[in-house]
């Protein structure tokens, strides 16, 4: 049974043509995936036909031989209330911040219809997405999980009342590669045993060439290939999609060229950190604990693992961006300030980069502003002219036109928005970058560009860098050494091409397999 037709498919905002009259079609216990970077209209195509865009939508889209395009709004939010489900790609922007995941769990498990469900009941619905503690989570707000947690949180949303189609808008970009095995897996398994049909955004074409039936490749709106997932991305037709093929991280390319290792910059001893239980529990929950880490000036290091093992913890402890608990950091052999102690001098020297580009950035201020915001408050000796002179020589550095240095986060791509990010993060000259995620939430041609250019930093500055990703194939295009870490623990670490080759340790051993 064909579930989901679209016909002449035309999408346009603000006059400009985003999907130039594509068309697909879904089958009950199927999956479509749409793959393309960024702007060619696979997220528009997703969302604009249901009344979750503000475009302008013409041509024919059929839900179960129902039209979508010129539906009412009361029509298509009984729609999207019974027989959607839908995970978006922010998960922090689309979960309610002063609601618990249990109250929204449970809000989205009655909107068709369905029996208020138990405390039990939700707790496996957590369970069953791999939701570590799942009775804690139900107490806790969206803030005190972390990026993969939230994720799978909000699919436990999106199908907790059993929707006909899934939206699925990148529903594993920050999950670990174990992870997102087994998430796609269940999506793959719900699509079956349901009937459910899903249409899929994704630019981890490994997982959509494991996991999809079959796929739609985009490119400036229009489809330039598809078929079945296998075949596409097997043995794909057109230079486009080649070169999306050729873009994504992997463990058996040819290894990359490093930079030297120098003197040891930072030194982090027996380092602890802890939370408070949520709600009415005593007692702390431990984070990290009593972990060591070096860093060397012009040393990248990577901390890999699963979602909520503590890799963010431990580096925004160690770059003072985070509470800790107990334990040594030492910056170039001295003592590393704590938190509210930091001086302008030690804010200079670690610098972050963060998951989101377009979120990490203000969005009521100018490229130029962001720049130059950590020159005024880390280097007031600088006169206006010369932090604007640093603010073009910093655009240019990172491959933007100095034009840009007008326009506002919502009028930059989400590659130009990292590359402002980056920008900013080097214009206090820092002898190390922390890299939390920062490019997981690019599509695979710009995530390559972004890492040529931290790469090219890395040599050419000799910066230290920490990253935290959950893709070893990343770290692998940038770090000389790789953490792994477990449940607050560093399980094993090692040279990274070593790590890969031989790994010793079983959440290794997962995490290399679930890599290739």
């Amino acid at each position: 049974m064909t579930l989901l037709v679209a016909e002449g498919l035309t999408i346009v905002i603000g006059g400009r043509q985003i999907v130039h009259g594509i068309d697909f079609f879904i089958e009950a216990g199927r999956s479509l995936a749409l793959v393309g970077a960024s702007g060619s209209g696979k997220s528009q195509t997703c969302l604009a036909p249901f009344g979750l865009s503000a475009a302008t939508v013409t041509g024919s889209f059929l839900f179960d031989d129902v039209e979508l395009v010129g539906a009412g709004e009361e029509k298509l939010r009984h729609i999207r209330g019974r027989d959607i489900g839908f995970v978006f790609q922010q998960p922090l922007t689309a979960l309610t911040p002063h609601l618990t995941i249990g109250a929204q769990l449970r809000e989205a498990w009655t909107q068709a219809g369905a029996q208020r469900p138990s405390r039990a009941e939700m707790a496996a619905a957590l369970d069953r997405v791999g939701l570590d503690r799942p009775g804690e989570r139900l107490d806790q707000y969206p803030h005190r999980l972390s990026g993969g947690q939230r994720q799978r949180a909000l699919i436990a949303m999106a199908i907790a009342h059993k929707p006909r189609l899934l939206v699925a808008d990148e529903p594993t970009t920050a999950l670990d590669a174990v992870l997102r095995t087994e998430i796609m897996a269940l999506l793959r398994r719900l699509t079956v045993e349901q009937g459910m049909a899903m249409l899929l955004v994704s630019h981890e074409l490994a997982t959509v060439a494991h996991h999809a039936d079959d796929v739609a490749v985009l490119h400036d709106g229009r489809i330039v290939e598809s078929g079945p997932a296998r075949q596409i991305l097997g043995a794909p037709k057109s230079d486009y999609a080649r070169a999306l093929i050729a873009a994504s991280p992997r463990l058996d390319g040819p290894a990359p060229i490093l930079g030297p290792a120098g003197a040891p910059l930072i030194e982090a001893r027996d380092v602890a950190v802890s939370f408070a239980r949520p709600g009415w529990r005593s007692g702390r929950l431990e984070a990290v604990a009593g972990v060591d880490l070096d860093i060397a000036e012009g040393e990248a290091v990577a901390i890999v693992g699963g979602s909520g093992s503590g890799k963010s913890t431990l580096a925004r402890a160690i770059a003072r961006l985070g509470p800790i608990d107990s334990g040594e950091v030492r910056w170039r052999g001295a003592p590393l300030p704590s938190r509210k102690s930091m001086r302008p001098h030690n804010r200079a020297g670690l610098q972050p980069v963060f998951q989101d580009p377009v979120a990490s950035l203000d969005p009521l201020w100018r490229v130029r502003d962001i720049v130059a915001e950590p020159l005024r408050q880390l280097r007031p000796d600088l006169v206006d002219a010369a932090v604007a002179a640093r603010v073009e020589k910093m655009l240019a550095e990172v491959g933007l036109d100095p034009a840009l240095a007008n326009r506002r986060p919502s009028g930059l791509s989400g590659g130009q928005a990292q590359r402002v990010a980056i920008a900013r993060a080097l214009s206090p000259d820092p002898a190390l970058l922390l890299l939390d995620e920062a490019t997981s939430a690019l599509d695979v041609l710009v995530a390559g560009t972004i890492l040529d250019l931290l790469g090219e930093l890395q040599r050419r500055r000799g910066l230290s860098i920490l990253m935290i990703t959950h893709d070893l194939a990343v770290a692998r295009r940038l770090c000389h050494r790789i953490v792994v870490m477990d449940a607050g623990m560093i399980v094993e670490e090692g040279p990274t091409e070593r790590l890969i080759e031989t790994p010793r340790h079983e959440v290794t051993r997962r995490l290399v397999e679930a890599s290739r």
